[in-house]
């Protein structure tokens, strides 16, 4: 899966991005048919403990899930990102899809 990582007001080091990339690589088993992602990292400039901001856009045919965690560290927000997002494809792959029929009287 192609993985987009923009990082806003800090620079992303090596590590970081790897943990990204395979975390996102697992999602693959919940929904095999995702075309690509992106990924907001974001520091924000407040007291507070919790600000690294994470935002993962997720792409699949015909649909676009989009998730947004704010926690202590990166891999927490990414973790817990991911966690949604399985959940949401597991839905998603459960749903029924519409199929129309043709009803003749």
């Amino acid at each position: 899966m192609k993985v987009n990582t923009q990082a806003v007001n800090f620079n992303a080091d090596l590590k970081l991005l790897n943990f990204i990339q395979s975390r996102l690589d697992k999602l693959e088993l919940f929904y095999d048919k995702i075309v690509s992602s992106d990924v907001h990292l974001k520091v924000e400039n407040i007291s507070e403990k919790e600000n690294k901001i994470v935002e993962i856009k997720l792409y699949i045919p015909k649909d676009m899930f989009v998730v947004k965690k704010q926690c202590k560290s990166f891999e927490e927000a990414i973790d817990s990102a991911c966690s949604s997002l399985e959940r949401k494809l597991v839905k998603k792959k459960k749903k029924p899809r519409f199929q129309p029929t043709l009803k003749f009287l």
